[in-house]
C-alpha cells in the first residue's frame, strides 16, 4: 500500500503531464506504463469501463479536443488523490475532478466528475 506523496504523486503528476501534450506527442506508451491493465475507470460519458487499453482509448478523443490544463486544488491521502481542474475546450472552460487509487505504482482506479452536457457544448466528445 502506498501510503506518502513521494509515491502517488508523481504517478498522478505523470499523468496530467501526459494529458497536457498535444496530440502528436501523446504518449501512449508512457500513460500503459502507470495504468494498472485491469484499471476501472468510471465518468459520466463512458460509464464503467475496465481495461487500460479501453481507457487508453477513450482519453485520446480528449487529448484531441483540450487545449489547456490548469490544476486548481489537489489533494492526496494515502494511496488516494483528488484532482480539481479545469480543461480549456474550444467552446470554453470545463470543470473537472478526478479521484485516483494508486497502488504498485500504478493507477488502479479513476473515477472522474464532470458536466457531460457542458463538456460536449464546449467540442468535447
Amino acid at each position: 500500500m502506498i501510503d506518502t506523496y513521494e509515491n502517488a504523486g508523481p504517478i498522478v503528476e505523470a499523468y496530467y503531464d501526459i494529458l497536457k501534450g498535444s496530440t502528436a506527442s501523446f504518449d501512449t506508451g508512457r500513460l500503459r506504463a502507470i495504468l494498472a491493465p485491469d484499471l476501472v475507470f468510471e465518468g459520466p460519458i463512458a460509464g464503467r469501463v475496465v481495461g487500460a487499453e479501453r481507457f487508453i482509448k477513450g482519453v485520446s478523443g480528449f487529448v484531441e479536443t483540450v487545449r489547456s490544463l490548469t490544476i486548481e486544488e489537489q489533494v492526496h491521502a494515502g494511496d488516494l488523490v483528488a484532482t480539481l481542474y479545469d480543461a480549456e475546450m474550444p467552446g470554453g472552460i470545463v470543470r473537472f475532478a478526478e479521484f485516483f487509487q494508486i497502488d504498485d505504482n500504478k493507477i488502479q482506479s479513476l473515477r472522474l466528475l464532470y458536466d457531460a452536457t457542458v463538456y460536449r457544448a464546449r467540442g468535447g466528445r
